[in-house]
This record gives structure tokens, C-alpha cells and sequence, in this order.
């Protein structure tokens, strides 16, 4: 596998809204996918439309067009937690900043933070993937680093049981008292064309990052395009309680991309 390793530094900025952010996470556009076909470029924008359409009704879609030498095959799903209007406004942007940032390419990926979508030249509806992936860590560490990994573990086991069950459709979440006045989220979510078992095992090896690049730190994500995992010691996912809120904070990330050989 070839890193790529990025040397600046990510401000994530979180805001008290339930508006998306118009920026994407991270996208991958694989140049060797690279097509001059029309006809396939054709059926990359109507997957798009189609997506874009459905995702005003359900918070994860898949489709495809085309005949065998140009059918093209998409897929959106939405964090499991936000609104149905914000799940929809992402996946609008996405289908956007896709094509502008993949133009001419048959396969490529783009992350949000409320949203995944992706399309290719090649049917991958159930298959679990973990190449490519992005990493972000936080560059502060936690004070008690074997007391945080202790709580880290026990809230990690528990919101994988709860995202391999059909019925939370790919979603785990939950909070675990660090102190009296600090709390860890963690959440956790596998596309729904996954089977349990290929959820399980794309979870696995997601969180089998928080020993190496997740280390002691105070936060961390690894998105890979059929599972996510987030940690942070702050409010990130809803509904909130009442005394919870998605307050102005300032966090400073690293980020590095995993890609195909």
C-alpha cells in the first residue's frame, strides 16, 4: 500500500447547527478508472441524479445504469444519526464536489461528515472495503492514557454489538464517563449492503487503528468506504441531551490517505 502522507494541519470546526459543512473530508479519484466514454460519464451523472433524488426519502441508497460495457454503479448512506434534510443537503453537495474533483474517472469516493457517496464501473454492493481509507488524529494527548484506553475499549465493545444488529441498520453509538466532568462519544456505522458478519470484520479493522495511529489521543476517525469510527471528548452526534450542546471548538488534527497499490 503507498501513503500519502499530508504535512499541514486540519482545523475542524464544529458549530452549534445542524447545518452540513460544504466541505468534504476527504475523496479519492482513481486515475487509472479514468474514462473518455460518454456513455459511461452519461450513466455516472444519472446514477448521481437518481441518488441525489432518493436520498430526500431514506439515509442510504444504492443504484445503478447503463448495459454491461458502460453500466455504472452508486451508493450514498448518510450518518445514521442526522436529519432527513441534512442527510439530503449533503449527499447534494457530494454528487457536486464529486464530479468536479473526479471528472473523468470511473471510480471514485468522496467523504462529509454527515455523508459517504460513491460510484464504479464495477459492482461492489456488499463487499466490505477498507482500502482506501483516511485517518484523522487529534495531535493532543489524554492525561491517564491507560485509564482512557480502558474506557475507550469497554464504550468500543459495546456500540459494535449495537452496530452489527440489523435492526440499528449499521449504526453504534454511545458515551462513557471519563471523569466527572468529562465524558468520551464514541459512534460507529457500516453501509447498509454490508452483511453482518462483513460489518463486524470492516469495524474490526477500523478500531484495530485506535492502538497505532489512534494512540492516547484525544480524538480520532478512520473513514473507509464501508465503515466509519469516530471517538471524541465532546458532543458530536444527536440527539443531544439537554444539557449536551455542539459548541464553537477548535481541534487540531493530522490526516494521512491510505490508497490502492
Amino acid at each position: 500500500m503507498a501513503f500519502l502522507h499530508y504535512s499541514f494541519l486540519l482545523i475542524l470546526v464544529f458549530c452549534i447547527c445542524t447545518a452540513v459543512s460544504v466541505n468534504p473530508l476527504g475523496n479519492f479519484c482513481y486515475d487509472a478508472s479514468k474514462s473518455n466514454d460518454a456513455k459511461t460519464s452519461a450513466n455516472i451523472g444519472k446514477v448521481l441524479a437518481e441518488l441525489v433524488s432518493v436520498s430526500a426519502k431514506d439515509t442510504f441508497s444504492t443504484t445503478s445504469y447503463g448495459d454491461a460495457k458502460n453500466q455504472v454503479y452508486g451508493l450514498y448512506q448518510c450518518r445514521g444519526d442526522v436529519s432527513s434534510n441534512d442527510c439530503s443537503s449533503c449527499i447534494r453537495d457530494a454528487a457536486k464536489e464529486i464530479r468536479k474533483s473526479c471528472p473523468d474517472q470511473t471510480d471514485a469516493r468522496i467523504w462529509y461528515d454527515y455523508c459517504f457517496l460513491r460510484y464504479q464501473a464495477k459492482n461492489f454492493f456488499g463487499q466490505a472495503e477498507t482500502v482506501p481509507g483516511i485517518f484523522y488524529w487529534n495531535i493532543n494527548f489524554v492525561s491517564d492514557p491507560d485509564f482512557f484506553n480502558k474506557k475507550l475499549a469497554q464504550l468500543k465493545n459495546q456500540i459494535i454489538e449495537q452496530a452489527i444488529v440489523q435492526k440499528n441498520k449499521g449504526l453504534g453509538k454511545g458515551k462513557i464517563k471519563i471523569s466527572p466532568f468529562l465524558t468520551l462519544y464514541a459512534l460507529m456505522q457500516c453501509t447498509r449492503d454490508l452483511q453482518k458478519i462483513d460489518c463486524a470484520q470492516c469495524l474490526a479493522v477500523a478500531v484495530g487503528n485506535f492502538p497505532t495511529t489512534c494512540l492516547n489521543r484525544k480524538g480520532c476517525r478512520v473513514l473507509y468506504s464501508s465503515c466509519y469510527v469516530r471517538y471524541e471528548l465532546y458532543p458530536f452526534f444527536f440527539p443531544l441531551e439537554p444539557k449536551e450542546k455542539l459548541a464553537n471548538v477548535s481541534m487540531d488534527y493530522h490526516t494521512f490517505k491510505m490508497s490502492e497499490p
